[in-house]
């Protein structure tokens, strides 16, 4: 009896164990980069940096600019969008309406965020040159400027995988979503990308892989599951695949929705 109870224990344990193992769904999240320490984020983290490095390319910024914005924000709010900070400074860049950068549902909207902190950016004289960290400082103006230059790897990983530079550099995981908010997506392409872009058929191949990577930063919010763009594709299980039949132009498909 106490044998056939210690096998039946067993045979439950092991039962439990591999129904855990096979129904349990990872968290969604989002990777850059590959091998023993890839750059891990959450969804939310994902899609500001896309949104940061999509305003960049818009007001024709070259990619150093989207290094020294990430950095900042990194330091700023490990990029999250937090409505509250230091005295009255809020959002990704901790920016402050009594200093003149803008009103707070205006600096809580990541697009202008982003551009309010690269027009300062571009004021600051021989900005392309400074390091990553005088140059965020130049902008921030932070009682402790070195603090941002703890960030320039990760930022700089994240701005080459975002612009293009090095092409299914960021794959986002995650189940099928319940939703999806096809015309949000794109009235939020129009204004961060600029007007038309998820409908047009040419482009450099960076500005390809800017689209592509924009619309995998923002498929878990609005209901992505696939993504192709020059050959390849990416799937909501997290990965970037080749695919011969994914043209230049970026495309995108949107989860069914569920009856």
């Amino acid at each position: 009896m106490v044998a056939t109870a210690v096998v039946a224990a067993v045979a439950v344990g092991f039962g439990v164990h591999a129904l855990l193992r096979h129904v349990t769904t990872p968290a969604p999240a989002c990777t850059v980069g590959s091998g023993d320490a890839p750059l891990l984020l959450s969804p939310d983290q994902a899609e500001d940096a896309a949104t940061i490095a999509a305003v960049a390319k818009r007001l024709g910024m070259p990619d150093h600019a989207v290094t020294v914005a990430l950095a900042t924000a990194l330091q700023e709010s490990k990029l999250h969008n937090y409505p509250f900070g230091d005295r009255d400074s809020l959002g990704l860049f901790q920016q402050r309406p009594s200093q003149g950068w803008g009103r707070p549902v205006q600096l809580l909207t990541p697009a202008y965020a982003a551009e309010a902190f690269y027009r300062h950016l571009a004021n600051v004289e021989g900005w392309e040159t400074l390091p990553v960290a005088t140059a965020a400082q130049e902008v921030q103006h932070s009682a402790d400027g070195s603090a941002y230059a703890q960030w320039e790897e990760e930022a700089r990983a994240l701005a080459r995988a975002l612009t293009g530079e090095i092409p299914a550099g960021m794959a986002c995981r995650y189940p099928t979503p319940n939703q999806t908010r096809g015309k949000a997506l794109r009235a939020l392409a129009d204004q961060e990308l600029g007007p038309g872009v998820l409908d047009r058929t040419t482009g450099s191949v960076a500005e390809d892989w800017t689209v592509a990577q924009w619309l995998v930063g923002h498929a878990y919010a609005y209901g992505l599951v696939s993504v192709t763009v020059r050959g390849q594709r990416w799937t909501n299980d997290g990965h970037w695949q080749k695919d011969d039949r994914a043209t230049s132009a970026p495309s995108y498909q949107l989860a069914l929705p569920r009856m």
